[in-house]
Order: C-alpha cells, then sequence, then structure tokens
C-alpha cells in the first residue's frame, strides 16, 4: 500500500511536470465551479480557514495543550510533529514551482500564495486531522459524544477540503491529489513512529 501512494504521488508530480495546466486540472475545476454562488462562496471559504497558518497553528498548539494538561504527554509532542508535513509540502512546492490557477482559466474566488503544487491545505488536513481522529479512536475513556463529533468534524473536513481549494480558484485537481497522498504518507509516517514509541515507554502515568 506504501508503495502505491508513492507511485500515485510520483505519477500526479510527472504529469504537473510534463502538463502545467492539463485539461483534466481545467475541466475538474470548472465542473466545481459550475454551480458557485455567494453562499457556497462563504462555505468553502469557511472550510479553508482552518488551514490558514495562524488558525493552523492555533490549532494544533491548542490540540496539543489539552492533551499535555490532560497528562498525555507523548501524544501532544506527536500532534505538534503533524506540522513537518507543511515543511515537507513547503520543499516541494519550491522545488516544483508550479504557478497557481489563473483568472483566464478558472474563477479566483480566493486569492492564494505561494506555489501550487502540491496543496498545502490538503496535506495539513489529512495530516493533523488524521492523526486527531487517529487519537479518538485509541482514547476511548474520552466520552463517546466528545469522540463522535470530533471524529465527524475531522473527517468532514478532510474530505471536503480538496473540493474547497478547487471551489475557490487556490489549486488545480492535481494539486489537492497530491496533497491528498502525500498527507496520507506523513500521517503514515508519524502513527508509525508514535505506535512504536508507546510500545516501548508504556502508558503514560495517570
Amino acid at each position: 500500500m506504501l508503495a502505491i501512494l508513492i507511485g500515485i504521488f510520483l505519477i500526479f508530480t510527472l504529469i504537473v511536470i510534463i502538463v502545467p495546466t492539463s485539461i483534466l486540472d481545467v475541466e475538474f475545476s470548472e465542473e466545481i465551479q459550475e454551480h458557485n454562488s455567494p453562499l457556497l462562496d462563504t462555505f468553502m471559504k469557511a472550510i479553508s480557514w482552518f488551514g490558514v497558518t495562524p488558525v493552523a497553528l492555533c490549532f494544533v498548539f491548542g490540540s496539543a495543550l489539552i492533551f499535555f494538561l490532560f497528562r498525555y504527554r507523548k501524544e501532544a509532542l506527536f500532534i505538534i510533529s503533524t506540522l513537518t508535513v507543511t515543511l515537507v509540502t513547503f520543499g516541494i512546492k519550491l522545488l516544483i514551482n508550479r504557478p497557481r490557477p489563473t483568472a483566464d482559466l478558472v474563477n479566483i474566488v480566493e486569492h492564494a500564495q505561494h506555489q501550487s503544487f502540491p496543496s498545502g491545505h490538503t496535506s495539513f488536513y489529512v495530516t493533523f486531522f488524521g492523526f486527531i481522529t487517529f487519537l479518538m479512536l485509541r482514547h476511548p475513556q474520552i466520552p463517546r459524544e466528545i469522540r463522535a463529533a470530533i471524529i465527524s468534524l475531522c473527517v468532514f473536513l478532510i474530505l471536503s477540503v480538496p473540493f474547497s481549494r478547487i471551489y475557490l480558484g487556490a489549486h488545480w485537481f492535481t494539486d489537492v491529489g497530491a496533497g491528498f497522498v502525500l498527507g496520507v504518507l506523513v500521517l503514515y509516517a508519524i502513527i508509525r513512529i508514535y505506535l512504536y514509541y508507546k510500545r516501548r515507554s508504556g502508558p503514560e502515568p495517570e
């Protein structure tokens, strides 16, 4: 499975390098943006809001602080480690240097900075909200209603952010596709390392 994910990411990368603006990307954006409206603009911006840098940092460190205060120190540390995906994403952005979608091809609802490939919002959402979901599933002592609400929100954001980024004109399909796969790869690595250290060190003190 890991090899398949890496292969998919490399395919996305090759497509972007060979055909910076493909027909697939343009047609996918047109399909997503076909039913645009002021209300949908606001809704899609709200979905992407969690990935704005100051907001994302607040969620990461805020979540880590909550776990730390409840004496889940390893979990707090690994929550912070999800930020590594942003460093990896930014490095790839600089390497590939793909421009953002332009107004002559798509409707630009929200202007974004930096390069386009891969989508930083998507990779961050998959890694951070994916890890929070993982922790909720591993800690049944947390009230069921709270866990269900958090998991539902996290899954919704993970699945909806790719469409949000395309709808807003900030990314192409290949950007969010690669961002999603990259997020899964980093999430997989973080979970593997987390489980390794949990086995070695045992449970947190009560």
